[in-house]
């Protein structure tokens, strides 16, 4: 953003896992949310990072351009605006040195969205990350990070939910071409021996986030005096997790690379894992809050009440998200836990800087 001069407090390193071994590294979808703050987390370790991104519409090309700004600021950044769509491009970029992980976080996001258009959920997220996974398999096999949702839970009303659940029911085509990457990445794994692992995020929020977000939607209506609309009369319960915990997770998860699992039981339900080195890890805060509590919490930390519309429940969405994240608290030794309220005064914090400079 022009005039800021001094890095926000969530650009700096909260983490303690470091990337051990890793020193070339391929992140897509660089200049968007997770993707930014994940690259930013590698470079301060001294990490090569090539970032990938097509810098899309969807949402500001402008927000997109300033995390660029702060990352080629940085010495072992380099990037490339590439579409996934395009594989041709995306082979030779692969054709390269070799990549000692690859970190994709590059999707086309949002639930409503893809209501309304549903040929760019196929282009970005099936087509795309099929030639990810070609890519990957013709240039060495690196260990595969992708993103998942927690959207791929769907209509399942088992709660919390976990990654042995079934997910066969999604309520949305961004669910389900999410569900289609965990089947895809399976099958390279299963085939090729591409060490594939699967984050289901669960609403990630904090400092330089997505407008289309909810949390950062309220927070800008509410400093306008706007009303904001809130679904399903605001009977909804959603698992936030703090950015800083995200990077967190998908750096020790990185420095683990799914391994093949010989013990594996042919009759286990458990679809996490397979006797191929492919593992599924849900990311989420374990701590649901209702989104009246949640709305209460902004109106504190922006010490201004929200005019609140109260409307139906909309097409695709599901009135409540809780993570089970024992399985990464068993493998990765960490689990997300900022609270919700810490997290929302980093994240307003940004938003009056950004927006003021």
């Amino acid at each position: 953003m022009r005039g800021m001069t001094t890095e926000p407090e969530s650009m700096l390193d909260h983490g303690q896992e470091q990337a051990s071994g890793l020193r070339r590294v391929l992140v897509t979808g660089a200049a968007g949310f997770v993707g930014f703050h994940v690259a930013q987390r590698l470079l301060g370790q001294g990490v090569e990072v090539v970032g990938l991104d097509n810098l899309n519409s969807y949402y500001s090309v402008a927000l997109k351009r300033e995390r660029l700004r702060w990352l080629t600021d940085k010495p072992g950044f380099v990037f490339h605006e590439l579409d996934l769509a395009d594989d041709a491009a995306l082979d030779a970029l692969f054709a390269g040195p070799r990549f000692d992980a690859v970190i994709h976080l590059a999707a086309q996001a949002g639930v409503r969205y893809s209501l309304s258009n549903p040929k760019a959920y196929v282009q970005s997220n099936l087509v795309g990350f099929a030639n990810l996974l070609e890519a990957c398999r013709h240039h060495g096999l690196p260990p595969l990070l992708y993103a998942s949702s927690s959207s791929v839970y769907g209509a399942n009303e088992r709660l919390p939910w976990a990654v042995a659940d079934n997910v066969d029911h999604p309520v949305s085509l961004y669910a389900a071409t999410k569900k289609s990457n965990e089947l895809m990445a399976h099958t390279y794994a299963h085939l090729y021996g591409l060490p594939c692992t699967g984050l289901r995020f669960f609403t990630v929020y904090g400092p330089w986030g997505r407008p289309d977000m909810a949390y950062y939607r309220f927070t800008q209506a509410i400093l306008e005096g706007r009303p904001i609309e809130v679904y399903n009369h605001g009977q909804m319960r959603r698992d936030f997790t703090y950015i800083d915990d995200v990077v967190e997770s998908v750096l020790r998860l990185a420095a683990r690379p799914a391994e093949p699992n010989a013990d594996w039981n042919a009759l286990s339900p458990d679809p996490a894992s397979s006797r191929a080195p492919y593992r599924l890890y849900n990311i989420g805060n374990h701590k649901p809050v209702e989104l009246l509590e949640f709305i209460a919490t902004l109106e504190r930390v922006l010490d201004k009440p929200a005019q609140i519309e109260l409307l139906p429940m909309q097409p695709g969405d599901v009135v409540a998200t809780y993570a089970d994240t024992e399985a990464l608290r068993r493998d990765a030794g960490f689990a997300p836990s900022t609270p919700l309220e810490d997290g929302l005064r980093r994240f307003v914090d940004w938003f009056r800087h950004y927006h003021e400079a």
